[in-house]
């Protein structure tokens, strides 16, 4: 029997649906019309996967239909496709392109949820945190050590190492190693040899522990690239802009293809809505039955160039509202983060000056040679999607997720931590067949690893082989086996088909041409933006921003997409655009001048005002939209999956 709509699971780590444990019976997944039949690891997301996908979604009702291509909604995706349903996944704009792109690109326990007694939260992002490093993504999930500087001899030492020994005890507890190790106490000399560039008088002594990072933009794409590898149709660019109801069940959604205009309807039997901070947003197309706030947490970060001081361990600092890390990137580091209420524009949040000056503040209280605002290669600012409390502080909202049956067929999943999306993906996907007729098997995503990561290892031991084997320096081999993992060799089999593509992108030099052409050919790609800014990360990493490399960049896309010259040069002029109102934004003194000067910049994904509002497949300019009827769209406000 179905959950009624109001049911609500508050999820912790042992939180499971009751028909989540048994065998999809044989005759329904023999019929079940795009259910996957197995790992093709040749699956791309090109352009004509793409159509394909969006074709198949349009003749057939899936099983589930994800809504939000964000690492929420493709680790929905992937759960329920290989549980032997048939999935789609639409997102409004780029994979990844919201808070997923936009994270501390940490994978972490979260020292600072020890503080506030979160123990279940901690011990669930840890066991994760091990899953990641070792099986779902070794290519991507590195180990990253960092120092805890402390400035009291005793009691600090004392109350600290009992949150790191937590810490250590926690990562063990899944039932396998935790992949790195364990903390360390450091004297005053240890932590001065370990970071020469801190300030002598700044600390007593330190600890070290490890977490891990990730590159959360790619990391994203391959998600959902391994969800299409096992059946899920994919396609990016499509907007949801209102649910299909028969009476009160959500039986599919209305669609809208940016790219061609085209506007369908997609049937399933559940509807997840992942969209992060557009949650309450979705959640008001159909009504206010069973709902739960979502408060957007503004966190900006900065780029320094790894030689603006010397360390060779990144590091964690106590502010008086959150902390701050100080992460070791490549040839960088990023700087951050602030932690501040956005009730402005979600698409694009805006660093201000003033979040920039604090930054660079309170990293400059304990660095020998202080920052300057010429030190900073790049900035973004992205959202939290925090579940809404009665703090006033963001910093103390909740990062647990609830998941919910807002509406028959419709499940909502919200809030959480980057870390444990595979946990949150599982518990949404559920709340969707708990509701559904027939048996259908438990999680599997424990034991499956994203496309690249099997036989990693390997490829890896095996580099300097490759190196010959394709004339390539092994330092470039390296780079591309920590991007794409064992597909690094199709990347350089594009170099193999034409060498021109070896060469480094202007400004760039960490990325090479073929890389461009992989990620329109391959990874999804179908604007300039996505691959400046999240399949690579020149638009952070360098200087320029990625202004000499974007006509180079645009012209190795056209093509792979088609474009004509006047298509090439207005890609071009967009995100040139967009480097610029980024730039001024960032010399605003307050969020509402920052967010005004960066809607200047024009929007590549829709062209029109994002506030516009979709009723019965037109546009209108108010908020409220049209009482819906049966089939028709209720509560308009238009969603913006992530």
């Amino acid at each position: 029997m179905a959950k009624p709509a109001s049911s609500t699971t508050q999820t912790s780590t042992d939180a499971t649906s009751a028909g989540a444990e048994s065998t999809v019976e044989d005759a329904r997944r023999a019929t079940a019309p795009s259910a996957s039949v197995g790992f093709d690891p040749a699956a791309k997301l090109g352009p004509e996967e793409r159509a394909a996908a969006i074709e198949a979604m349009k003749t057939r009702e899936l099983d589930v239909l994800v809504v939000g291509g964000g690492i929420v909604g493709g680790g929905s995706a992937l759960d329920a496709v290989t549980r032997g349903l048939s999935v789609g996944i639409v997102e409004a704009r780029d994979w990844g392109s919201g808070t997923s792109s936009r994270s501390s690109k940490l994978v972490h326990g979260g020292i600072r949820y020890l503080e506030q007694l979160n123990f279940a939260l901690v011990r669930e992002a840890l066991i994760e945190r091990g899953l990641l490093l070792q099986r779902i993504a070794p290519h991507l999930v590195k180990p990253v050590r960092f120092l805890y500087p402390l400035n009291h001899r005793v009691w600090e030492r004392f109350y600290i190492g009992i949150g790191m020994a937590m810490y250590d005890v926690f990562s063990w507890s899944g039932g396998r190693p935790p992949g790195v190790p364990h903390h360390r106490h450091l004297s005053r000399k240890q932590v001065l040899k370990n970071m020469p560039g801190l300030k002598k008088d700044a600390f007593v002594g330190g600890m070290t522990y490890y977490d891990a990072q990730v590159d959360d933009a790619r990391y994203v794409a391959s998600l959902v690239r391994t969800a299409a590898s096992y059946g899920a149709h994919a396609a990016s660019r499509v907007r949801i802009e209102g649910f299909v109801k028969v009476g009160e069940r959500v039986v599919g959604a209305h669609a809208h293809d940016i790219q061609t205009g085209e506007k369908f309807d997609i049937r399933a039997k559940q509807v997840v809505n992942a969209t992060g901070v557009w949650t309450d947003d979705t959640q008001a197309m159909v009504g206010t039955r069973g709902q739960f706030k979502v408060r957007a947490s503004k966190g900006v970060h900065l780029v320094i160039p790894r030689d603006r001081f010397q360390s060779n361990t990144g590091m964690i600092l106590r502010t008086e509202k959150s902390v701050l890390f100080v992460i070791p990137w490549g040839r960088h580091w990023l700087v951050g983060t602030t932690d501040t209420d956005w009730n402005l524009d979600k698409a694009h949040p805006a660093a201000t000056a003033a979040d920039i000056d604090y930054i660079l503040e309170h990293v400059n209280k304990v660095l020998a040679v202080p920052l300057t605002r010429e030190d900073v290669e790049g900035v973004y600012a992205g959202l939290r999607p925090l579940l809404a409390g009665e703090s006033d502080q963001t910093s103390q909202l909740s990062r647990e997720h609830v998941v919910a049956h807002t509406a028959p067929g419709l499940v909502v999943v919200a809030g959480g931590k980057w870390t444990t999306y595979r946990v949150m993906g599982k518990d949404a996907i559920d709340e969707a067949v708990a509701a559904m007729d027939g048996k259908i098997p438990a999680s599997t995503t424990e034991d499956i690893p994203l496309v690249g990561a099997e036989g990693y290892p390997a490829a890896w031991n095996r580099r300097g082989r490759t190196a010959r084997q394709f004339g390539v320096h092994k330092v470039r081999i390296e780079h591309l086996l920590n991007r794409y993992g064992t597909q690094a060799t199709e990347v350089l089999q594009l170099v193999e088909q034409d060498p021109s593509l070896a060469e480094p992108l202007p400004q760039a030099d960490d990325y090479i041409g073929a890389e461009v052409v992989y990620a329109a050919s391959h990874e999804g790609a179908l604007h300039l933006e996505d691959v400046l800014a999240r399949r690579t990360r020149i638009s952070i990493e360098a200087w320029d921003r990625g202004e000499e490399a974007a006509p180079v960049a645009a012209k190795l896309m056209a093509g792979v997409l088609g474009w004509d010259q006047e298509t090439t040069e207005h890609e071009v002029s967009n995100y040139l655009k967009r480097v610029a109102a980024e730039r001024e934004s960032q010399l605003q003194p307050d969020d509402e001048s920052a967010d005004r000067v960066r809607l200047e910049a024009p929007d590549i994904a829709f062209g029109f005002d994002e506030d516009d509002v979709v009723v019965g497949g037109g546009r209108s300019s108010g908020a409220d939209g049209a009482k819906a009827t049966d089939e028709q769209v209720e509560g308009e406000k238009t969603s913006e999956p992530r």
